[in-house]
């Protein structure tokens, strides 16, 4: 489901799993290039994240890029900067029936990266029916 706010485009999809397991996989920098398409490691001094967080990212072309983690509400959203430029924000929606509801949302004009957001939100609901 593609959703638009504002300047930016979101794209979600609901997970078979409760908010809670969602946000922990989310959040879970180690688990991050298992699901992010990508990424391929990630050095945090924090396993999960929290607002503030800092570290580096290796991309799909192997070099490293710094990323913060500027916005953070516990089971709800966070977004980050890679280097001095927003990223994708992560929102979760909690439904009637305890699922979640996952978006990434990112600038208008970044709408190429959609089909690898798509790819990371199934890689997460995968790993969250197993978790």
């Amino acid at each position: 489901m593609l959703r638009f706010e504002k300047n930016r485009i979101a794209i979600c999809r609901k997970m078979a799993a409760s908010p809670e397991t969602v946000w922990d996989i989310l959040t879970d920098t180690h688990l991050w290039p298992v699901w992010g398409p990508s990424l391929l490691d990630v050095d945090c001094k924090e396993r999960h994240i929290h607002l503030g967080s800092t570290g580096r990212v290796q991309t799909l072309f192997t070099f490293w890029l710094p990323f913060t983690v500027c916005q953070f509400r516990h089971l709800d959203f966070w977004s980050w900067r890679i280097g001095r430029y927003g990223a994708t924000g992560h929102k979760l929606i909690e439904t009637n029936d305890r699922s979640a509801t996952l978006c990434f949302d990112m600038p208008w004009w970044a709408a190429a990266y959609l089909p690898l957001c798509w790819l990371a939100l199934v890689r997460i609901g995968k790993i969250a029916s197993t978790h």
